[in-house]
């Protein structure tokens, strides 16, 4: 077994999105480093301080003309990976551009940078994903506003609500988080360049013109100042891949207890061969559901690993920096699989609406005592309906009996027509699905921007 499954061949399938691994190979990391490498070419050559041929020459360099293996073993004994990829980089320039490439940089501003480059893309995959995610369930939270389903707190019957709402509550929780994407990857996608020590001194007089066409051409924010041992961006960024994968797991364990035999109001999209069982040939497990669940509760660690790594000594620290390592791209491969699994519930999610007109009935109508006690409240008080009611429940609840037979000496039939009619209390319910989901066209639309 890999370290990490979304490292396995194994299980990477299943637990992550196949397109955010590809972000974060080793081959798109030296290929973001090489282009790295390029735009400070480029931006030092606009300025006389390298020669004008010198980002062509890298340009021409190809990731796959560098070996990995190679890289590995040289990365062992130096520490980091940028040594050995620049000595191997001046090996593959012409002469005359040996001496030239990577001027005034240090090993942080290409790896910062690159990683920067991959956050940019990663970031990109996962809005798609939620744009996804969140149309599907807005379009399945219209289309069931009204349908009567039953509201449970405690994991137990309370009052009637509609499905429209509970899907509803799904969306605007996620909307909320996908609605900061766009800040959270501009703070995150920042150019770093400050050499050794975050002050360019080797740029002199042309460091701010470097910095400034460095970014642009990398197509990321300019920072004031160098970013070495200053990580709240990054933090940040995890903290927020976290609390995305919070928000898509409170859907998944609503599914969850949702899909369960003795509920049965939902089931995931079935085909052949998923969530099937090797002892029990009956069963169909919701796949979706529990890698969401599985990889939100990874998700939490890694990213409190990221906040450890602010505190970082002086202008460069040994262990906060590297300790990002274990973490950034993991929880953006967490958030790419919980994201894809997302797409897959929200896009087909089967709903069984008779299956939710049972369970309303499941109690012999305790989830109406409430409307109940506020009917007989009007004639008796509200702490005689109360106890009244609560005396009558505690009947049902030992003779196996109805709430409205036990009630009905005590109101006329049009009052307990009125009490025991969920019409009311869905429509409650169905009037908060169209705000819910003016958030989340809010969010589509930042996602969008």
């Amino acid at each position: 077994m890999a370290f990490s499954p979304l490292d396995s061949d194994l299980l990477s399938g299943l637990v992550g999105l196949p397109a955010m691994s590809a972000v974060f190979d080793d081959r798109a990391t030296l290929a973001a480093m090489l282009r790295v490498e390029a735009a400070l070419a480029r931006a030092q050559a606009s300025v006389g301080l390298v020669p004008a041929g010198l980002a062509a020459a890298i340009e021409a360099i190809g990731p796959d003309s560098l070996d990995i293996r190679a890289l590995g073993k040289a990365t062992a004994l130096s520490g980091v990976l940028p040594i050995p990829f620049v000595k191997t980089l001046q090996a593959c320039l012409p002469a005359e551009f040996e001496k030239a490439v990577h001027f005034g940089a240090t090993t942080q501003d290409i790896a910062d940078s690159a990683m920067a480059l991959q956050m940019h893309a990663a970031f990109a995959l996962l809005s798609t994903e939620l744009v996804a995610t969140l149309a599907a369930l807005a379009a399945m939270a219209d289309r069931h506003a009204a349908t009567a389903c039953i509201g449970r707190t405690y994991g137990q019957h309370a009052a009637p609500v509609s499905f429209g709402f509970k899907v509803a509550v799904w969306a605007a929780g996620i909307a909320e988080v996908a609605r900061k994407l766009p800040s959270v990857r501009a703070e995150a996608c920042r150019a770093q360049l400050g050499g050794p020590v975050g002050t360019l001194s080797a740029l002199g007089d042309r460091a701010e013109a470097v910095v400034d066409t460095f970014a642009a051409e990398l197509g990321l924010s300019r920072p004031s100042v160098a970013w070495h041992a200053r990580r709240a961006n990054v933090a940040a960024a995890g903290q927020w891949l976290a609390l995305l994968c919070g928000a898509l797991a409170k859907m998944a364990g609503d599914v969850v207890a949702l899909a369960s035999t003795e509920v049965g109001e939902v089931a995931e999209p079935h085909v052949p061969g998923r969530g099937g069982s090797s002892a029990m040939p009956h069963k169909r497990n919701p796949v979706s559901a529990t890698v969401i669940l599985a990889n939100a509760q990874a998700a939490g660690a890694h990213a409190a690993s990221l906040v450890a790594s602010l505190a970082a000594a002086h202008e460069r620290p040994a262990g906060a920096w590297h300790g990002e390592w274990h973490s950034l791209a993991t929880l953006f491969g967490l958030a790419g699989g919980a994201c894809m699994h997302a797409r897959t519930l929200a896009e087909g999610l089967v709903v069984d609406v008779p299956a939710m007109a049972r369970n309303i009935g499941a109690t012999r109508g305790l989830v109406f005592a409430d409307a109940a006690s506020a009917a007989l409240a009007a004639k008796s008080g509200r702490a005689q309906a109360h106890a009244a009611v609560e005396a009558a429940a505690t009947r049902v609840r030992a003779s196996g009996g109805t709430l409205r037979d036990e009630l009905a000496g005590l109101l006329d039939a049009a009052d307990l027509d009125a009490a025991f009619d969920p019409g009311p209390a869905v429509s409650a319910a169905a009037a908060r699905v169209a705000p819910a989901l003016a958030e989340v066209r809010a969010a589509l639309a930042a996602l969008s921007s």
